[in-house]
């Protein structure tokens, strides 16, 4: 199960910021809100990427709500040149949909695929 996270989680990368709509439980989404810190995985292309949230404007969001997210991948090098503004993408936990999200703006992509790629 995905890290339901907590305010003092670890700092995320801000590799992206995405609009995130987190469905409600009638529609299969979470039950308890998500905190930042949350990791789920990011799903397009036909594959899970994990990539934790930060919230920046709300301390917490429940299902049913929208949220600003930024977005760190854990491996950023494999998104450089794949997730656009405008792209659209789920919010998975392990296979189930739990939200629906759109990228808004590439931040540090291409600086954390910089950084991971030294790092090997």
């Amino acid at each position: 199960m995905a890290n339901v996270g907590r305010p003092e989680a670890m700092p995320v990368p801000h590799d992206i910021e995405a609009e995130i709509y987190f469905l409600p439980p009638e529609h299969g989404g979470r039950s308890s809100p998500a905190f930042s810190g949350y990791r789920p995985q990011f799903y397009y292309e036909g594959h899970d990427w994990d990539a934790p949230h930060e919230y920046p404007d709300v301390e917490k969001v429940n299902p049913g709500e929208k949220v600003r997210a930024y977005l760190g991948f854990l491996s950023p090098q494999e998104h450089v040149g794949r997730v656009y503004p405008g792209m659209a993408f789920l919010v998975r936990e392990g296979n189930r949909t739990v939200g629906y999200g759109v990228v808004k703006k590439i931040l540090d992509l291409e600086k954390s695929a910089a950084r991971a790629v030294q790092n090997k």
